[in-house]
Parts: C-alpha cells; sequence; structure tokens
C-alpha cells in the first residue's frame, strides 16, 4: 500500500507547486482544496496524472449492468 503524499514546493518566485502522491480519482483533490484553503489562494493550473485516468477507466467499466448494459 502506498502512503499518501502531497508534495508542495514553494518557487522562487513565491508560486506553489503541489502534486499528489499515492491517491487515486477525486481523492486528491481534496487535498488541493485543503491546500489552496490553507494558504488562502487559488489554483491557476492543474492537470490529471495517469493514475487518476487509469481509476476513472477502470470505476467506469465496473458500472456495467450484469447483462452488460450500462
Amino acid at each position: 500500500m502506498t502512503n499518501k503524499q502531497l508534495v508542495v514546493s514553494v518557487r522562487p518566485d513565491g508560486t506553489v507547486h503541489a502534486e499528489t502522491i499515492g491517491m487515486h480519482g477525486d481523492e486528491c483533490l481534496d487535498y488541493i482544496a485543503v491546500l489552496e484553503n490553507m494558504l488562502d489562494a487559488e489554483a491557476t493550473e492543474s492537470s490529471f496524472t495517469e493514475a487518476y485516468t487509469q481509476v476513472a477507466a477502470e470505476q467506469d467499466s465496473t458500472t456495467q449492468n450484469w447483462d452488460g448494459t450500462r
């Protein structure tokens, strides 16, 4: 099991870069929201990792009914 981490870097120009590790799906968004709240700031850029999209695809494939319909 991977530990959940929020890696935060403050750059020389004062901007903040944050990356979540060991989180799946929308869970990472909760951590970024807490960071924004703590810093009284708002994200100006964001992107989803490959792990996020893999989890989203897996969740979508498990929503099929027993007869194969969605």
